[in-house]
């Protein structure tokens, strides 16, 4: 290999061998063969090489092995690519004449083509290549070339239809390949060439008997469509010959259908072109009737069994780009029939069971039902005319708002109310995962493509429920009887609905919400009653939650109601299979959050009010729990206390509640647990602070604390005043216990599983302490009062104080939480303070 290798790098032989280099790129592309390795080095080096470009001629005219000649090729438009400028002007012509002949030769007939396919495409594109750099200053002459060429062989024709279709999606589509004033100079040129490349295509349309020719040039006329003159489109015979001539034929119908897309997506035309919009709908639809009819089944049978999915998802971007520009110009009595069987293709087309498909869809009925929703308020306030969604209807054509809702009020809307609901995605995404300190974390995600999906299908939901209460309401009622008498029982039938039902919180009057709600949560309860299994009775549980959840305002109203969802959750929380005590914590924490004032106020024929009788319950409520969703349910319960009106809303006369002792009360078990560590540590410091088991421990309840303070805000100066000073001491014990490890183990220490526990503690007292401080405000906790009381411990200079101990610390164990810690403080808390500080 290295006498091969030195033979073919040394530039001085002539002529290049080859023969040698098929061998070598041979070898190198054998997984088998020993030598693989050195030899793909060898063309590497090749690759490299400066001068490497002078050989491809000789390589792409003599090898016979296809990787060779590709190899060649790739060298070539490298070369072409990056160092054409300084190539000799001789030189590059040479080689834009080699490959404008080779191209010629392997289109000189269907045999060599069909044979050469992928080679040919290949040296298409290094003719683009070189297009970038000659075209049009240099090479002026070159459409005037390939059209010339293209009228006197349809097979070259074919082939250059290609060349110009990459020449146009390098020009308009393709990002970050040319300068700005390179682009814009070949735009102008191919603008102000067009007509002889349009003469082209229209002759080929108009008289070529060649399937695979009239193909290429459909695909070609579509990608010109997107920024050719408008006159090419409306002031030609093209849309006659698209809808007519090639839409109808099943080979070319696909081709014809994205031509077509593009034209309808045009929403910036004169007005003068509008009839043209109108009559391309029209004769689209007289065809299209021919083809296939707007039957659910129907289209569903074409996508999933009779091989049409391309012409289905086409079928979709057709109509959702024509009415999301164009709907206003058929709402119009003599093009109504028109305008409602395009509306039954589309919603036929969304109940065809493909993701994709629906989310093409998906965007064009949440335009729509938010357009309807509009013209219909804007009707009903007296506007002078509604929001004008990407170019969709004013509602003047059919007589305002009101009267376009009728138009679609009957079916259509029904069966669109029906898609959402039947299909409703997931409204969010948890994942337990490990963190980098080995503790299991849940972690929301909150942009995930699912997410979006429901976001947008919840909004087109809420629109179409206000366009119609009782349509919405009856067909989830008739889909949630089908779940109660088992004719459509599914786990998947089950949450794609409760998700719907959650989703249009609030779209409903108050009155009609609860009516509603008590039909929901009866028949869930009673399904729940009546199915057999854990697994099915597991899901039907998260669906309840879920759906109260979503119901805040309902569950203000009903304190009866709201205190049985609770006790509820808490009976869940007991319950082992998986998933349904995150779900219990998780519902916990929303309904804390959105209903609080009811827990911390005295209820009608409550003898206190909740947070009292809760704080009692802790022990029993979370002894099922996990560790992180004990945090879930302390940050719920803390959320309570957060509330700070709690003058009203009770019973009238009641005292108002006693946040500090009702959360000295809550973290009692917290709080006794720590007590028990540091009392032990009183007794055997190191024993109690090095057993994993104790780290593990302090962890769980810093996490807590943490929890607890970001929920209940300011008040938590009264938890912290108890803890801060055993806080600061351990502390500074694995601080020392860290430098101590490192300093006798070496810098690797910090690897070994004690190390990383303890170094979890020091991070979970800087996020309590961070916390704190951003959360610190009036009248519990002055930030004045809070600094008198923290910085002097902050600012202490000892080795093993906070900053300290950063100071001392190898890189690979300063934690990035000082920095916040510190710069948090700095933002909240004045620097210079006389006052008395309690922690102190």
């Amino acid at each position: 290999m290295e006498a091969a290798a030195a033979r073919l790098l040394d530039f001085s032989i002539n002529p290049f061998d080859v023969a040698l280099f098929e061998q070598v790129v041979e070898v190198a592309y054998d997984p088998r063969n020993a030598q693989m390795n050195p030899a793909s080095h060898v063309l590497v080096q090749l690759q490299e090489h400066p001068d490497m470009w002078t050989r491809a001629d000789a390589i792409l005219e003599q090898a016979t092995s296809p990787s060779a000649k590709f190899l060649g090729l790739q060298i070539l438009n490298e070369a072409i690519k990056t160092r054409w400028k300084v190539v000799p002007e001789e030189q590059r012509q040479g080689i834009k004449n080699y490959i404008v002949q080779k191209i010629i030769t392997l289109s000189s007939s269907d045999e060599v083509m069909a044979a050469e396919k992928q080679f040919l495409s290949k040296m298409n594109l290094v003719l683009v290549g070189i297009l970038k750099h000659e075209w049009p200053h240099h090479w002026p002459e070159f459409i005037t070339e390939i059209v010339n060429a293209s009228m006197s062989n349809e097979i070259l024709c074919e082939n250059n239809m290609h060349i110009l279709k990459l020449l146009s999606e390098e020009v308009f589509e393709v990002k970050d390949q040319m300068t700005t004033a390179k682009t814009k100079t070949m735009k102008e040129a191919l603008n102000s060439e067009f007509v002889k490349i349009f003469q082209l295509c229209e002759m080929v349309l108009n008289s070529s008997q060649r399937p695979s020719l009239l193909n290429v040039t459909l695909q070609t006329l579509q990608r010109f469509l997107t920024w050719i003159p408008l006159g090419y489109i409306f002031e030609t015979s093209l849309i006659n010959l698209l809808t007519t001539k090639f839409f109808p034929v099943p080979m070319f119908r696909n081709a014809a259908v994205e031509c077509l897309t593009e034209i309808a997506g045009l929403s910036e035309h004169p007005p003068e072109y509008d009839p043209v919009f109108v009559q391309l709908f029209m004769s689209f639809m007289t065809q299209l009737d021919q083809i296939v009819q707007p039957d659910t089944q129907v289209l569903a049978n074409a996508y999933m069994d009779g091989g049409e999915e391309t012409f289905i998802k086409l079928l979709a971007l057709f109509f959702s780009s024509f009415f999301k520009s164009h709907l206003r110009l058929i709402e119009t009595p003599e093009h109504q029939p028109a305008l409602m069987q395009g509306m039954l293709y589309l919603i036929g087309i969304s109940e065809v069971p493909d993701n994709e498909v629906f989310m093409i869809c998906l965007d064009y009925w949440h335009i729509f039902a938010n357009d309807l929703y509009s013209s219909e308020t804007a009707f009903g306030s007296g506007a002078g005319g509604p929001l004008n969604l990407g170019g969709m209807g004013n509602g003047a054509a059919m007589g305002g708002g009101n009267a376009r809702k009728q138009l679609y009020q009957q079916e259509l809307l029904t069966r669109v109310r029906t898609v959402m609901i039947s299909n409703m995605a997931k409204p969010e995404e948890v994942l337990v995962v490990e963190d980098d300190d080995g503790n299991v974390v849940r972690e929301i995600q909150k942009d995930t493509e699912v997410i979006a999906q429901y976001k947008t299908m919840r909004e087109a939901l809420v629109y179409l429920t206000h366009l119609n209460y009782d349509d919405t309401e009856a067909i989830m009622l008739d889909k949630l009887s089908a779940q109660v008498d088992g004719t459509h029982w599914s786990w998947n039938n089950l949450n794609t609905l409760c998700w719907a039902i959650g989703s249009i919180s609030g779209a409903m009057s108050e009155e009609e919400e609860k009516r509603f709600l008590v039909i929901v949560i009866k028949d869930l309860l009673g399904l729940c009653e009546d199915k057999r299994g854990k697994d099915n009775k597991a899901v039907i549980a998260s669906n309840i939650m879920y759906v109260v959840g979503q119901y805040p305002r309902f569950l203000r109203a009903h304190w009866k109601f709201l205190k049985t969802v609770v006790n509820k959750l808490f009976e869940f929380m007991h319950e082992l299979h998986p998933g349904v005590q995150d779900m219990a914590c998780d519902t916990f924490l929303k309904i804390a959050h959105k209903c609080k004032r009811k827990f911390v106020t005295l209820q009608q024929n409550e003898p206190a009010p909740f947070i009292v009788e809760l704080a009692q319950m802790v022990p029993n409520i979370i002894s099922h729990l996990q560790p992180h969703q004990i945090h879930t349910f302390y940050e719920a319960a803390a959320c309570m206390l957060s509330e700070r009106s709690l003058t009203t809303g009770g019973v009238a006369g009641s005292q108002p509640l006693e946040r500090e002792v009702c959360l000295e009360s809550l973290m009692n078990l917290p709080n006794s647990t720590w007590a028990q560590i540091m009392q032990q540590a009183g007794v055997n410091l190191e024993e109690t602070f090095n057993n994993p088991e104790t780290v593990r421990e302090l962890v769980k309840l810093l996490k807590t604390n943490q929890r607890v303070c970001t929920a209940v805000g300011p008040l938590y100066i009264h938890q912290l005043s108890k803890t801060y000073t055993d806080l600061i001491n351990v502390y500074k014990y694995y601080a020392d216990q860290i430098h101590l490890a490192i300093q006798n183990q070496g810098e690797d220490a910090y690897r070994h599983a004690l190390v990383k526990a303890m170094r979890s503690v020091k991070k979970e007292i800087l996020r309590l302490l961070t916390t704190f401080i951003n959360k610190c405000g009036e009248p519990e906790a002055p930030p004045a009062m809070v600094a008198n009381s923290i910085l002097p411990e902050l600012l202490a200079p000892d080795m093993n104080s906070v900053l300290g101990d950063y100071n001392r610390s190898i890189a690979q164990v300063r934690d990035p939480e000082v920095l916040t810690l510190y710069s948090t403080a700095i933002a909240k808390l004045p620097m210079q303070s006389n006052g008395g500080g309690l922690m102190a």
